[in-house]
């Protein structure tokens, strides 16, 4: 009897191991199509509002210049958007966000900048005040708005109040800002290269101060993922003997924590927090013909694949939105033969 219970014990351990490995790459993502745009495109951003509303930007590289690129999503398809200001011109589109019942959008046409705005009325644009050299991140919610850059004076921050634009003064020893990301008007993040190495900044209504967030030594940050929770995921990378490894840095309310998921050195800027209640982000994939995704539980890790594409010799997606129950995915695919144009993703439930 005992030697039988061995033997299914084994045998059932053996089929476990068999399936549970083909079972982790199964595709639970499925191709939704995009409408073609002039190759080589280049993504910027992804944000989704629901199920049935969300929009992804970029430019398309067209003979003539960049060309700015808007599609939307209406819940069953990708349609591309050519009736916001500037659409025929040659610029590009950044950042995209929800803004009460708004969409806004950073655009960049003929040297300089604007914010995009459309509303059950239509499209609006609000200029910026001053012509930037490099515009490198925007973030805008209720009553406010920031666009962080450079021009020949150096590091510059606007905010958007509503009625007008002023500048706004960062820490002595701030060179360079890499990003900026907002929960309300008051609290505002911001991550940046000093003279002592990488900081993060905040925004607490009245001045830009040094947030004294733990970061790793030796380490950069990708992007600060807010919550309405209160809770705060930073993404980055650590530099050990001159190897990067991806960290998470977590705000629970409490405590800072710090983890080392399994990834490499992946660029965490596509990171969002899942229906499921996990981190995901897109990850570079070991098969050139799949995209791959993380999933980041506390200290677990599993990957996913997307659906197999004819043909491609690199499927990569940048940014990541929940939408729903879903998560929705956006990116470029280079089938051989041709540059690389829109995809997008979804994976239900």
């Amino acid at each position: 009897m005992n030697r039988l219970r061995a033997v299914i014990i084994c045998l059932v351990v053996a089929w476990v191991t068999a399936v549970l490995p083909a079972a982790a790459v199964t595709p639970a993502w499925t191709v939704l199509p995009v409408p073609a745009a002039t190759a080589p495109v280049t993504v910027s951003d992804l944000a989704a509002r629901g199920p049935a509303e969300a929009w992804a930007t970029g430019w398309e590289h067209t003979a003539d210049g960049l060309r700015p690129l808007l599609y939307r999503w209406d819940g069953t398809a990708w349609s591309r958007d050519t009736g916001f200001p500037g659409a025929g011109e040659l610029g590009w589109l950044g950042k995209v966000q929800f803004v009460g019942d708004e969409v806004w959008i950073l655009h960049g046409h003929e040297g300089a900048g604007e914010i995009l705005r459309r509303s059950a009325a239509g499209w609006s644009a609000v200029p910026l005040p001053q012509t930037l050299w490099t515009y490198q991140d925007f973030t805008a919610v209720p009553g406010a708005a920031w666009v962080v850059g450079e021009d020949g004076t150096g590091l510059k921050v606007l905010h958007y109040d509503g009625s007008g634009w002023t500048a706004q003064a960062v820490p002595d020893g701030v060179l360079y800002l890499m990003g900026i990301t907002a929960r309300t008007s008051t609290d505002v993040w911001a991550w940046a290269d000093t003279s002592t190495g990488a900081t993060v900044l905040r925004w607490d209504g009245t001045g830009w101060r040094d947030a004294r967030v733990p970061l790793p030594p030796d380490s950069n940050v990708h992007t600060v993922l807010l919550e309405p929770s209160g809770h705060v995921t930073i993404g980055g990378s650590q530099y050990t003997d001159g190897t990067a490894a991806t960290y998470l840095l977590t705000w629970n309310g409490h405590a800072w924590r710090t983890t080392r998921p399994p990834l490499g050195d992946t660029w965490t800027e596509g990171m969002v927090r899942g229906p499921d209640g996990a981190l995901w982000l897109p990850v570079r994939s070991d098969h050139a013909f799949q995209s791959k995704y993380a999933r980041v539980d506390g200290h677990r890790t599993t990957f996913f694949y997307g659906p197999e594409r004819t043909g491609a010799i690199e499927v990569r997606p940048v940014a990541l939105a929940r939408a729903g129950s879903a998560l929705l995915s956006f990116g470029t695919a280079e089938i051989y033969g041709s540059k690389p144009n829109p995809m997008s993703e979804r994976r239900r439930g």
